[in-house]
């Protein structure tokens, strides 16, 4: 699923979690990080190898795995 360059997949990292590029900073992470209320710039100047473009992928690529996840009808 990981069409973005900027996230990468790969088995022998983060156990194949995706992560930023080829970075062992997982997708997870800076989601942990904004759902903590730190800003884009708060998380760039704490781990400056990510980029707001990076930061920006891992939101696009939350979105997109929750527009593609399986909805059970109620009562199911």
């Amino acid at each position: 699923m990981a069409a973005d360059p900027l996230i990468t997949i790969d088995a022998q990292r983060r156990g194949g979690r995706p992560c930023v590029r080829e970075l062992r900073i997982a997708v997870g992470d800076v989601l942990g990080w904004l759902a903590l209320g730190q800003t884009p710039e708060q998380i760039v100047s704490d781990y400056p190898e990510l980029t707001t473009a990076d930061i920006l992928a891992c939101l696009a690529y939350a979105a997109e795995r929750e527009s593609r996840e399986l909805r059970l009808p109620a009562g199911a």
